[in-house]
Formats: C-alpha cells, sequence, structure tokens
C-alpha cells in the first residue's frame, strides 16, 4: 500500500492536515470563510490585504492557531458584514487586544493609514478616570484641563509616544486624586489656599507633586490664586546601580545561556550607553551595520558607536536570525526588535518586564548615564548619544566626573 502525502488541492508533497490538504491550504480555506460575508460570499477589500497576507505566511501552522480562537473568530464574525473596514468602524466596537491587533494587521499592510496607538488608548481610558469624580464641578474642571493641557500637548507631538501617554495618564490620575482630596475637605478649587496645598502634600507620597502640573493650568486659566505654589515632584531620587554592579550585570548578560539573545542584546545597550527603553526599541537595521570585522550602532546621536567583542555578538546572531518574520504581522519589518504588534517593535513595558529577574531598567540607565559622565566633557556624550545637553549636565553634576576607561578597556585587560 503506497501512502499519499500530497496535497489534494495544491499538489505538495507535506504534511497533511485535514481532508487531504496541507496546512497552507487548509489555513486559505480558513481565512476565505472566515473573512467572507456569509450572505454576499465577498470579503471587504480592507480584509483582503490580511487574507493575503495570511495565506502568504512561511509558518502556516501559527496562523491557524491565532485565526482559531474564539475570540479572533467571533471579532471577524463582527467586520465581515461590513463593505468597509475603517478606523471609525474599529472605534465602534469594544476595546480588545485582537482589535488593536487586527487594526494594526490592516495598518500594517496598507489597508488603513497609520494610527496613534497610544492616542487611542488614552482616548479609551480618559472617560472612566473622568467618572472616577463624584461632582459635576470636579469632571467638568477635569475633562477641560484634558482638552486644553493635556491634549493640545499630545497634538504638538504628533504621534502619541509610550512615554507622553503615562505622564498624561498619571498627570491626571493626580489631578483627580487632588480635586477629590478637596472635595472631601469640603474646600472649592477657587477658594485652594496655601494650607491646603502644604496639607495635601505633607499627607502623600512624593508623587503628589505631579499636581503641580494641573495647578499651573488651573493658575493659567484663571482658577485659583496665582501665588499659590506646591513643590513639584522632583526627579533625580531613583536608585541607580553603581560601577561594580554594572560590571556584573554587563558580564552576567554577555555570558547568558538562559535569556533570549535579542534580551541579551537590549541589556547590554541599556547598561552600557544608559538608552531609555523607548528609543532603544525603536532601533531599526539602517542605524545598526553588521560587517566582518566591526559592529555600529546609531543611538539617537550623530555618530555611529563601535561595539566591539565580546558586547557584538548577539547584534551579529541577531542579524542573522531574525525574530517574528515568519508571520503576518512582521512580513518585511525593519526593527532590530520586531514585537507581537503587527508592524511595532517591542513594548518598553514587557521588556521591563522580561528583564527585571536580571536588572532594574531605570536603576541600570540612571547608573550608567552617572558612569558615563566620567568618561569625556557632557556635550560630547549628549551629541553621540542623542541626549540633551542639560539632561548629561544634571548627571554628570551628580557623579565625581572623573576619568575612568571604556568597557572595551576593560573587557580587553580581563584575564581570558
Amino acid at each position: 500500500m503506497t501512502l499519499n502525502i500530497d496535497c489534494a488541492t495544491c499538489g505538495a508533497e507535506a504534511e497533511l492536515y485535514r481532508g487531504g490538504r496541507c496546512m497552507h491550504c487548509e489555513l486559505n480555506v480558513v481565512v476565505e470563510s472566515l473573512l467572507a460575508d456569509p450572505n454576499t460570499g465577498k470579503i471587504a477589500p480592507e480584509l483582503v490585504a490580511i487574507s493575503e497576507a495570511m495565506k502568504n505566511m512561511k509558518r502556516a501552522n501559527s496562523g491557524l492557531t491565532w485565526i482559531k480562537q474564539a475570540h479572533v473568530r467571533g471579532f471577524f464574525e463582527q467586520l465581515r458584514g461590513h463593505g468597509r473596514v475603517t478606523h471609525e468602524l474599529l472605534d465602534s466596537l469594544p476595546p480588545s487586544r485582537t482589535r488593536d491587533y487586527v487594526r494594526g494587521l490592516l495598518v500594517e499592510h496598507g489597508a488603513l493609514p497609520r494610527h496613534d496607538l497610544y492616542r487611542d488608548r488614552f482616548d479609551e481610558w480618559m472617560p472612566g478616570a473622568v467618572a472616577r469624580l463624584d461632582h459635576p464641578d470636579d469632571r467638568d474642571v477635569i475633562t477641560r484641563f484634558i482638552r486644553w493641557h493635556i491634549l493640545r500637548r499630545m497634538n504638538e507631538e504628533g504621534a502619541t509616544s509610550r512615554g507622553t501617554f503615562l505622564r498624561s495618564k498619571q498627570t491626571v490620575t493626580v489631578a483627580i486624586d487632588f480635586l477629590t482630596w478637596l472635595r472631601a475637605r469640603d474646600v472649592f478649587l477657587e477658594d485652594l489656599s496655601q494650607g491646603d496645598l502644604d496639607a495635601w502634600q505633607a499627607g502623600g507620597p512624593t508623587t503628589r507633586g505631579i499636581a503641580s502640573r494641573f495647578l499651573g493650568w488651573a493658575i493659567k486659566s484663571k482658577l485659583i490664586d496665582p501665588d499659590l505654589r506646591l513643590t513639584p515632584h522632583r526627579r533625580g531620587t531613583s536608585p541607580k546601580l553603581d560601577a561594580q554592579a554594572q560590571t556584573k550585570a554587563i558580564d552576567d548578560h554577555i555570558q547568558s545561556t538562559d535569556l533570549p539573545v535579542r534580551h541579551r542584546a537590549i541589556a547590554i545597550l541599556l547598561l552600557v550607553f544608559g538608552q531609555p527603553l523607548e528609543r532603544l526599541l525603536a532601533l531599526t537595521w539602517d542605524e545598526v551595520t553588521i560587517a566582518d570585522d566591526l559592529v555600529t550602532v546609531r543611538l539617537g546621536g550623530t555618530s555611529n558607536i563601535e561595539l566591539h567583542p565580546p558586547l557584538d555578538e548577539p547584534f551579529r546572531r541577531l542579524c542573522g536570525e531574525p525574530h517574528n518574520h515568519q508571520t503576518a504581522a512582521h512580513p518585511n519589518s525593519n526593527w532590530v526588535f520586531p514585537g507581537y504588534s503587527p508592524g511595532r517593535h517591542l513594548e518598553p513595558g514587557y521588556i521591563a518586564g522580561r528583564l527585571r529577574t536580571t536588572l532594574g531598567v531605570r536603576a541600570a540607565r540612571l547608573g550608567t548615564l552617572h558612569e558615563l559622565t566620567k568618561l569625556a566633557p557632557t556635550a560630547i556624550i549628549a551629541e553621540v548619544l542623542g541626549y540633551s545637553p542639560a539632561t548629561i549636565e544634571l548627571h554628570a553634576q551628580g557623579s565625581a566626573a572623573n576619568y575612568a576607561s571604556y568597557i572595551k578597556a576593560r573587557h580587553d585587560a580581563a584575564p581570558q
């Protein structure tokens, strides 16, 4: 007896999945049936882009696993009856990871224009936050603050960054807490006194100083006495990795066999160059050069920085073994660290969580900047690493600012 292993649909010799079809042909059948309008048999023009992308996936099994999940099927059943799929239609559906992922696929494959992801997230978060205020007057004030201060700054920025999104949420949250605190003390905003502000600041964590952002707007809007003052939340008090701990952390991540290679690469850039995760994760292969004798990277500044052995090893491996390129999410990705959402790099929050077992991201970055100010004049460091001179100067003031050797020299001198 001869075993037939030829696909009944495409004729390819392959492992058969169902009905005599190979996995790729089965994926084609499932995609067609799920994305087509059951009444007309037609697929909306925008969904055709997803259909074609999934049919051409290198890893058909990943596509089948994803599209057969109940929540994914349910979502496409909501979409497929519409003649056109737009951002407005997606916005009208309940927020979910599946909605965001499908939107990302549509954008990545050119079916929809680019969308401001973090602005959308803020817009979805905002109504629930405002609703925490019981009194309509407080809700009116915070709504005006959001419209004329928070959203205006987002509009000026263009595409909202993750940092702006988190800062905006924190600013609004503290302002809401402040108004709630005043209401509990039976104090109207227009009657706010310096004594009230002093009591607010003394009675809670240092983050209460973030209310200064709201108070600044309230003064400009002539809602409160212009002479009132609140000590702003002070940055720069976070713990830093000292030089010894940094050295150990660098060695651990260079030598680790447990961490994924891209996590090691990210940790090295963080520990050696003190880059914010958001900027670091946005690296593209246009900014990283892999040559036989040298690896260079450009980190927001104007200069290419050399990564000598053993710092270069993770980047050589990443170049030779690209991640997340086998699915429809990243058909032509140029990200060094492509993420799980279509067309986007890895999320800083995700990476911070994954690295938490080996190092604290903020402490590592601040410690590195503290030590880097011992290497060269602040203006040079700022230019090379893409920081403002004022930022580097603050770190220089907090360090001994004595000359120290660069990481390459330390490794060159280490026993082999």
